[in-house]
């Protein structure tokens, strides 16, 4: 069992920056400079994932000078992790963008609108609106986003735009929808201290969301830690069962846990009956996953299988699902998530504390774009396609209905084919990075060098794709402008801004006023001046929904209560205000038509990339230490994370495997797989299984490497599963 008591703030981060000043002697220190003694404070959440930390920023003469984390922030409770220490630091890096950048040369903003508008003009006008799209980020505020999706929609006359949130949280969003009605996570973070048995799948959060982590080790109930992961990760390591089950064959394992808790009794059938609908189909379908076949699938004995499925039996009614990019980067994710969520519904652990279907997703602001990114969805979790949606959105927003389309994007990677097909012929990015982060990352690049425009706006002119685009527009960062994020637990943050963006960089909500005043829009968006004014227009946008926030009393309200997890609809009693910790479905009833969850499930089938004679091996990417972050963009800026990370990429090779291809510990090796080869260095372990290697995504090669699949319903890449071989270089 897991018996370590969380460490507290102190022990875990050092000592405040006031302990410092006041004892300098005290920490072996002298005379604190007094450019860091700050004279006041102020807080803000994190903008790197989407635990969505709280942090007290320093301030000296209104600037931000240090910060600590916030120990009266409901989320990580006076914890932080090192990404989030030296949030501050990587906004000074020298290859910020300053200054506009037009074919390689520095110009003004008017030139630089002026060729924007001109240029985007002209492709709509000769193609129409789905010659040109825009592709942003879980990395901006949601106020942001929402104007971003609205300009380029609704003002400019665009079809199509997604986010790179659709490489971590797509999955999570389509399962939602079919199982519950609405994307709609269930959980709270006391449910990681609440629990009974946890169990994760395809998720590692003792790297990856170090500071839930900290929340699963305050948990006083001795819990079952169950790891389902090919790797034995960090989490494994501390996990009191670990199933390193066969890569992609985590859908059968499930559905062989279902077939195991039908058998075993297992079932809260009063839940069934009164709570959901399908299960005797599910029930039926099951049955042909015998302990004897799953075993053979996934390459877990049926003596452990049984153990696992009556762990979750005993442990009901504390039993919490999580998952992350494990799970939602796969070539059949999304049936593979609504798998969680049936284990979840057949034995009733959901609604209650301790319990839940739980999706972990990726960004600061992921769950932001979901709501607000008016990509898929009409703002607010609307459908393009109803004409009472657009009516509704027309009204909350003062938008004529005519500008609203009647149908939603493609999603991200059709919008790229039908670049490559010609039919895009202009692509705005925003704060994103494909030519590095995309799939096949090779041919991303090949599509975007035949764009005729291609549009890069960011904090930084030296990224991959900043580096191919003919017009890089300079943007703010975190700390450098104001508004509110959406963390994994539904909870709505605020960050402002605590310093000056360097040179003419501004942030990306007043690019997108002065282009909508460019393009002479800027009528439609007369009440759209602020962040804080947008954050009004979006609460009417949900109001009526499951994500209704319109009893919210503004940024302040944000502020003062540490953050508020929707719904937070307006009420005479304004019950929501009276805790900071919300789980949904406490009632039982759901978001679909008749109030009931659906089993939805379908047929396992192989991944479409094999291991063959000529590519032998699987490899498998993902998160590479709690230092890093995605591409890189940021963290690698800071010194002190760098020191916190691998100077060279290294390729974890099982030791049966590296004796039989005669490779010895940090050998230069080639990774080689159909679409490229690189040179790594080799590291001998017996956390990945004969057959199977790892890297890390953060490489800007790594991605050369990965075979270009897509989960069919939410169209998320599959980056778990590539055939390779590994030679001696």
């Amino acid at each position: 069992m897991i018996t370590a008591p969380a460490m507290t703030f102190r022990e875990w981060n050092g000592p405040l920056t006031s302990d410092l000043v006041r004892e300098p002697a005290k920490f072996g220190l002298g005379q604190v400079p007094s450019r860091l003694v700050p004279d006041a404070t102020t807080k803000a959440v994190c903008g790197f994932c989407s635990t969505g930390c709280g942090l007290k920023i320093h301030l000296q003469n209104g600037e931000a000078i240090n910060l600590t984390p916030d120990p009266d922030y409901p989320v990580n409770l006076g914890t932080a992790c090192p990404k989030g220490w030296e949030a501050l630091s990587v906004l000074d890096a020298p290859d910020r963008a300053k200054m506009p950048i037009l074919h390689g040369k520095e110009v003004d903003w008017d030139t630089a609108l002026k060729y924007f508008c001109g240029k985007m003009r002209e492709i709509l006008d000769k193609h129409g609106p789905e010659a040109a799209a825009y592709l942003s980020t879980g990395q901006i505020m949601f106020e942001e986003m929402a104007f971003l999706g609205a300009l380029a929609k609704f003002g400019m006359g665009m079809i199509h735009g997604d986010g790179n949130t659709r490489q971590c949280m797509a999955t999570a969003v389509t399962a939602y929808k079919e199982s519950f009605g609405f994307d709609a996570p269930p959980f709270t973070y006391a449910d990681f201290e609440e629990s009974d048995v946890l169990v994760f799948i395809g998720a590692n959060p003792c790297i990856a969301h170090p500071i839930m982590w900290q929340r699963v080790l305050r948990n006083p109930r001795n819990p079952e830690i169950i790891v389902v992961d090919p790797r034995t990760t960090e989490t494994a390591m501390v996990a009191t069962q670990h199933y390193a089950i066969k890569p992609k064959s985590d859908l059968t394992l499930l559905y062989g846990l279902a077939h195991l808790i039908i058998r075993e009794v297992g079932l809260d059938k009063t839940f069934i009956s009164e709570h959901t609908s399908g299960f005797d189909e599910f029930a039926n379908f099951v049955t042909d996953f015998t302990p004897d076949r799953v075993a053979a699938e996934t390459g877990i004995s049926t003596e452990r299988l049984t153990h696992f499925a009556k762990t979750i039996i005993t442990g009901t009614p504390r039993v919490s699902f999580w998952w992350t990019m494990g799970v939602n980067q796969g070539h059949q994710a999304t049936r593979t998530a609504q798998a969680i969520i049936n284990l979840a519904l057949m034995t009733g652990n959901i609604g209650k504390p301790g319990t839940g279907a739980n999706s972990i997703t990726g960004q600061c602001n992921a769950m932001g774009s979901r709501l607000f990114s008016n990509t898929t969805n009409l703002l607010g979790g609307h459908d393009f396609k109803n004409p009472r949606h657009r009516e509704k959105i027309a009204a909350a927003t003062g938008i004529p209905v005519a500008r609203i389309p009647d149908r939603p994007s493609l999603a991200y990677d059709q919008i790229i084919k039908a670049a490559e097909e010609g039919t895009v012929k202009a692509i705005w990015f925003v704060a994103t990075n494909p030519s590095h982060s995309w799939i096949d990352q090779n041919e991303m690049n090949r599509v975007l060098d035949k764009l005729d425009f291609l549009v890069v706006q960011d904090m930084y002119c030296t990224t991959e794709t900043a580096k191919r685009a003919h017009l890089v527009l300079p943007a703010a960062g975190w700390g450098e402008k104001e508004g509110c994020f959406i963390n994994s637990e539904r909870r709505i943050g605020y960050s402002p801004k605590v310093r000056r963006a360097p040179g003419q960089a501004l942030a990306d909500f007043h690019i997108f006023r002065l282009i909508a005043h460019y393009w002479g829009c800027e009528e439609m968006f007369r009440g759209w001046q602020t962040p804080e004014a947008v954050f009004r227009v979006l609460q009417r946008c949900t109001e009526d929904q499951p994500c209704d926030i319109t009893g919210i009393e503004g940024h302040a309200q944000v502020r003062k209560l540490g953050g508020i997890q929707w719904p937070a609809k307006r009420m005479t009693n304004d019950e929501w205000r009276m805790t900071n910790e919300r789980r949904l479905f406490e009632d039982g009833k759901f978001f679909t038509p008749d109030k009931r969850a659906k089993f939805v499930f379908d047929a396992p089938e192989a991944p479409p990339e094999q291991r063959s004679e000529k590519f032998p091996l699987i490899l498998m990417t993902g998160r590479g230490t709690s230092a890093q972050w995605h591409t890189e963009t940021r963290t690698g800026k800071s010194a002190v994370l760098a020191k916190m990370m691998p100077e060279e990429l290294m390729l974890d090779v099982n030791v049966d495997d590296a004796k039989r291809l005669g490779i010895r510990e940090g050998a230069e090796v080639r990774v080689i797989s159909k679409r490229a080869e690189l040179t790594v260095k080799a590291r001998l372990t017996s956390c990945v299984k004969s057959g199977e290697v790892y890297l890390p995504m953060h490489d800007a090669r790594v991605n050369q490497l990965t075979h270009a699949s897509f989960d069919p319903h939410s169209r998320q890449p599959s980056y778990k599963h590539s055939a390779v071989r590994v030679e001696v270089a």
